[in-house]
Formats: C-alpha cells, sequence, structure tokens
C-alpha cells in the first residue's frame, strides 16, 4: 500500500489569485492570536514578553490524560465527599392515660351549622334617587 502525498489545498480568492492557506499558516505559527487568552497562532500559551511558557504539546496532554466523562475507579482523597453523621433513632417514651377525676368535665357541644344568609343585599334603583357624575350626564343621550 502507497501512502498519498498530501493535496496541498489551494484557494481562489475574490481577486483571483492563488493562496495556499497550509503555507500560510505554517508562516505565522509564532505570532500572537488575536484575543485574550495569551497563545500564539499554533495553540503555545505565552508568557510575558511574548515568549513560549507552555508548548502546545503538554497542554494537550493535560487535556487527554482523563477524558471528561470516564470516572476513575479510586477516589482521591481531596475529592472526596465527606460522610453523612447519621445519629442514632431516640426512642419514644410511651405516654401513659392519667386517672380520670371525679369532677364533670364539660364536653364540647357540637356546633350547630346555621344557615347563611347573604351579606349584601340588593336593593333596586328607583327614580327618587339622584343620578350623578356621568351616569347623569350620559342619561339624555339614550
Amino acid at each position: 500500500m502507497v501512502a498519498r502525498a498530501s493535496r496541498k489545498r489551494m484557494y481562489r480568492t475574490m481577486q483571483g489569485r492563488m493562496v495556499d492557506i497550509e503555507k500560510l499558516r505554517a508562516a505565522n505559527e509564532s505570532v500572537q492570536a488575536v484575543g485574550n487568552m495569551n497563545v500564539n497562532a499554533r495553540g503555545d500559551q505565552l508568557g510575558p514578553g511574548g515568549q513560549i511558557a507552555t508548548p502546545k504539546e503538554v497542554i494537550m496532554q493535560k487535556y487527554y490524560e482523563q477524558p471528561k466523562g470516564m470516572v476513575s475507579d479510586t477516589p482521591t482523597k481531596g475529592k472526596s465527599m465527606p460522610t453523612p453523621k447519621v445519629e442514632p433513632k431516640q426512642t419514644v417514651q410511651k405516654m401513659t392515660p392519667v386517672a380520670k377525676t371525679e369532677t364533670k368535665q364539660q364536653e364540647p357541644q357540637p356546633k350547630m351549622e346555621q344557615e347563611s344568609t347573604p351579606v349584601a343585599t340588593f336593593k333596586p334603583k328607583t327614580e327618587s334617587t339622584e343620578k350623578k357624575g356621568i351616569d347623569a350626564a350620559l342619561d339624555g343621550l339614550e
């Protein structure tokens, strides 16, 4: 089996010029990227003065050490949750009945349900009441 040579990606600009994007990327690897992440175009973290502080390979190695969805079998000391303290159940003491005294206690009388009457009663308007405000103004428009 023979490996194919990678095909160069050539793009035509709007003005008709041919541009090799891969060559352009390789030429500008060390230029600081625009933004607030302090990285160059390659992905290396930059320190003060634009010097490479952490290379891209180390960053990627740390990222892929343990995939995000995987759970480790052995918990670490710092990340383990404290076990909640379980207090022993308290026993409930049973109440002993108290002997009734000879004095008669009045038993509560059942409440008699009374028929409820409406609080507000309807009073029909009579002709003798004077109309005021907007009612007096609208009376003649009908």
